[in-house]
């Protein structure tokens, strides 16, 4: 067995690989990039070496320097976790070159696994059944089209490299075939450097289900049963179970067979996860990938086995046989995984940024995290802060049990989807367990929304409990000396401040009234009575709003106040009225042709240079953040000036990027 292991990831996956190490007596060595210098995962290593600059290209996708690291911390294996270079022939080559184990299959098993139109040739040949497409050598875009046409509308045209729902576009016209060729080509080739792509009819009701293998190097293979992950956004899951639920008897054994079938083709050596569309209609079983990793939903298998999947890993790369066979592995229960990320759900998953001020876990569930108060999400990396994982004896318990959770789980500073997961799982399609990939299109046609609340109402809040932390200094537990105070002004009238709240958009002026022990909150025609009292923990306060009592959540600081308040969660921004006018600043708005961040990220492309003429709609720029794409587009039409931007830059939401001045 291995003394000391260096773990090539970050986050919650880097955090849980330390905790089975830890637990099994093995030294554990961290990675971090510039950005993820103060990270938890650096905290809870062992041992945590610096590896490069923020960008992933330049720290955890070099191999080099994840050997480097190992080579000179005395490591003797690297566990890759998910994503990064989980995946990558190079870096087995390099822990191959410098004598280190790498945690996970073959080299051969990647190899034949990765490309996506090979896995599927070797599919077919192992009698797995695939979904009818094209996965033909032929990538002229005209071949493209013609297939895609044989096969019949709608497809999804994907890339054959890589994976995490890049280079997919779904096609249901022909007029729109052509443009999406060519945009998941240029996209895979940008993200894996391979921009081939096959062609496969969409099912039209498909649900996502995969089947967990493990295999050894003494021949042995298993399946841990399999789980449904058909709550999705854009190819991204969002929400995974075990088992899958209403599946007939005949199409779980399929599922489990076809995957035993497949790995035993290529001699698969670790654990990993053979994924299929089931027809939700027809029940059938279509073979889509297998990835040759750890998944990030690995907590609802261990759930109801009762296993370290990640214990399994390390054991089998150290030359161990499998330590159970299958008719020893039993599943129990019923488990459900939600990923926590830094989104606004409520503004199509715009990925947040910034610092967790407040960071509750809730009681009795798992929660697999990477961040925990203080910590910084930044844009360079992947938006999931958290999995919160729950277990029952049945599914309806499950469900119940997580919801609750998340209901009661805290998290401020960047937005997050923890509300939107709540509601998800007490949809009644959801709890019915009749999900398909189309859940989010289905369940939620205008999008997402929050529970409505008055805006005055969250003014009134926000605007007593930061005063009140003013008034005492910003200390932590302001409420023991603001208990029945009064504070008069020199008539003996109640003293009033006056506050502008900036938040989502809307501004606001608010006046607060001081009374014996409470404060009255005016903003325009709407006025509010306010008692606040300590919840008993940092963070948590009973806020009394006109006679009716409710826990809130908030944290303040001098500019403003998190909080946590009904259907609002969010960043408000405060100051008094004569901070906020001596403040104030004037800058061109979209009305005047500005083009501004619409999120935190870097600058992937511009696409004009000062003096060009634009049209209004015209692509200007693209930014990333944490792997997504987002096109910007010109507000109005006249020439760009004032390009304040270049590719490469880093940009904050609201930073101005250009402007264009009117023809």
């Amino acid at each position: 067995m291995f003394d000391t292991i260096l773990i090539a990831n970050r986050g919650e996956i880097a955090c849980r690989i330390i905790k089975t190490c830890r637990r099994m007596g093995i030294r554990t060595v961290a990675v971090f990039s510039e950005a993820d210098r103060d990270a938890l995962h650096v905290r809870l290593a062992d041992q945590a070496v610096a590896i490069g600059p923020a960008p992933a290209r330049e720290s955890y996708l070099r191999a080099d320097r994840i050997v480097e690291a190992a080579l000179a911390s005395g490591a003797q294996a690297i566990h890759p976790g998910y994503g990064f270079l989980s995946e990558r022939l190079d870096l087995i080559a390099a822990c191959e070159k410098a004598g280190i184990v790498f945690i996970g299959p073959s080299a051969a098993a990647i190899d034949a696994m990765g490309d996506k139109i090979r896995s599927k040739q070797i599919a077919r040949e192992a009698g797995v059944p695939g979904v009818p497409g094209y996965d033909g050598a032929d990538q002229s875009p005209e071949a493209l089209r013609r297939e895609a046409l044989r096969v019949c509308l709608p497809v999804m045209v994907k890339a054959s490299a890589g994976g995490g729902g890049k280079g997919i576009r779904k096609v249901e016209h022909e007029a729109e075939l052509d443009g999406a060729i060519a945009a998941a080509s240029r996209e895979a080739q940008a993200a894996f450097g391979d921009g081939r792509l096959l062609i496969e009819k969409f099912v039209t009701r498909p649900r996502h289900v995969e089947v967990q293998v493990a295999g050894d190097k003494h021949g042995n293979i298993v399946h841990l049963f399999e789980r449904d992950c058909s709550v999705q956004r854009a190819n991204q899951k969002l929400i995974e179970e075990a088992p899958a639920p209403n599946l007939r008897a005949e199409t779980r054994k399929a599922l489990h067979d076809h995957a035993l079938k497949l790995s035993r083709a290529i001699s698969y050596d670790n654990l990993g996860t053979v994924e299929f569309l089931v027809d939700a209609a027809t029940q059938g079983v279509f073979f889509l990938e297998m990835n040759t990793r750890l998944q990030v939903e690995h907590p609802v298998t261990e759930a109801i086995t009762g296993l370290d999947l990640v214990e399994w890993q390390i054991r089998i790369a150290a030359g161990e046989r499998l330590p159970l066979a299958q008719a020893d592995i039993h599943c129990s229960g019923h488990a459900i995984e939600a990923r926590l990320t830094a989104e606004r759900a409520d503004e199509d998953f715009r990925p947040d940024t910034g610092t967790v001020s407040l960071w509750r876990e809730p009681d009795g569930l798992r929660v697999d995290s990477g961040v925990a108060a203080g910590s910084e999400v930044s844009p360079h990396y992947d938006s999931l802060l958290a999995k919160v994982i729950a277990h029952a004896p049945d599914r309806e318990g499950a469900i119940r049990k997580l919801a609750g959770g998340l209901e009661r789980m805290s998290v401020l500073g960047p937005a997050t989807t923890r509300a939107f997961l709540a509601g998800a799982l007490r949809s009644p399609v959801f709890m019915a367990g009749e999900a398909t990939t189309l859940f989010l299109r289905e369940t939620y046609p205008e999008g997402w929304a929050p529970a409505t609340v008055e805006d005055g109402a969250v003014e009134a809040v926000a605007a007593a409990i930061w005063l009140a932390a003013r008034r005492n200094g910003g200390g932590a537990s302001p409420w023991r000396s603001l208990m029945g105070f009064r504070l008069l002004a020199p008539s003996g009238r109640p003293a009033v401040t006056h506050l502008t709240t900036s938040a989502h958009g809307r501004t606001a002026r608010v006046s607060v009234e001081s009374h014996d022990g409470f404060l009255r909150a005016t903003t325009g025609a709407s006025r509010h009575d306010v008692v606040l009292a300590p919840a008993g923990s940092s963070g948590s306060w009973i806020v009394t709003l006109d006679g009716m009592s409710l826990q809130v959540e908030a944290v303040c600081d001098t500019e403003g106040i998190d909080l946590r308040y009904r259907g609002f969660e969010g960043r408000i921004a405060i100051a008094l009225a004569v901070e906020a006018a001596a403040a104030k600043r004037s800058g061109p708005t979209e009305a005047d042709g500005a083009l501004r961040a619409t999120m935190p990220g870097t600058v992937a492309e511009l696409r004009v240079g000062e003096g060009d003429a634009v049209e209004a709609g015209q692509v200007v720029a693209v930014l990333e953040s944490m792997k997504l794409f987002m096109e910007l587009k010109a507000p109005t039409s006249g020439v760009a000036r004032t390009i304040a931007i270049r590719p490469g830059d880093t940009v904050a939401a609201g930073d101005l990027l250009l402007e264009i001045a009117s023809d």
